[in-house]
């Protein structure tokens, strides 16, 4: 049986963090548990993990500001775990980035499944690279007003031919859109696509998703040509889609 991926619980509370260790270590991952930004940056360098889950009041350095330097310079999945309930928190988590936010306190056992959902789209966003057979035939990029989507490696590329980096939510978020150029995709729609079971009946992770998109592709997020707004029913990609 494959060793499951590597795991690091970041929390300031020494209990807390091992409860969640203990609980996650149990299931067969592999858990390193951590009480600040210092302890988590080496741990980078020196044992990548392949999910961070990390509490926003940590000590010194504030929560956000490693998650958003977990998010710009690693490809380590992210889930922020924390005290903070409220929505502007929550909104700006996945602003940053984060591929879910869960607040305390917390069910152990709805934990672990955000964490194996997690993982999952972790390991389609970074699909195992082998050698073409007749049975696997490479993925097509799609071409948009100079941007490249590329599902093979699942990169997004600019008219300028930089990658821009991008998240599992949004790359799933955009492969929709282009997949169904000129058809307007409602809300629910997209979240099953890009959150399956985890969403529920008033989640709003497809409007922050779309948001943090338009700032990357749109010229002007505020006024975007691309991902249009229709009201009361979802969202409407306007450029013609090619395939080379």
């Amino acid at each position: 049986m494959p060793a499951l991926p590597h795991l690091a619980v970041v929390d300031d509370e020494a209990d807390v963090a091992a409860l969640i260790s203990r609980y996650l270590g149990a299931q067969g991952f592999r858990v390193s548990e951590l009480h600040d930004g210092a302890a988590l940056d080496a741990l980078l360098t020196a044992d990548p993990p392949a999910l961070v889950l990390l509490d926003l009041g940590l000590p010194g350095e504030d929560g956000l500001v490693l998650a958003r330097r977990l998010r710009e310079h690693t490809r380590a999945g992210l889930i922020i775990v924390s005290g903070r309930g409220d929505a502007v928190d929550r909104i700006v988590g996945l602003e940053i980035g984060a591929d879910d936010y869960i607040t305390k306190p917390f069910d152990l056992r709805e934990l672990l499944a955000r964490v194996k959902a997690v993982l999952r789209r972790l390991e389609e966003r970074e699909p195992m690279v082998s050698a073409p057979t007749a049975a696997t035939q490479p993925l097509v990029p799609f071409h948009f007003e100079g941007w490249v989507l590329d599902p093979g490696p699942r990169r997004l590329i600019n008219p300028d031919g930089d990658e821009v980096p991008i998240t599992g939510g949004e790359f799933d978020l955009l492969k929709a859109f282009v997949e169904n150029p000129g058809r307007v995709l409602s809300r629910d729609f997209l979240l099953e696509i890009t959150r399956g079971r985890e969403a529920g009946p008033f989640d709003r992770t497809i409007d922050v998703q779309v948001g943090r998109l338009r700032r990357k592709i749109e010229t002007d997020a505020e006024n975007p040509r691309m991902i249009k707004s229709v009201r009361g029913a979802g969202y409407l990609f306007v450029p013609t889609v090619k395939r080379a």
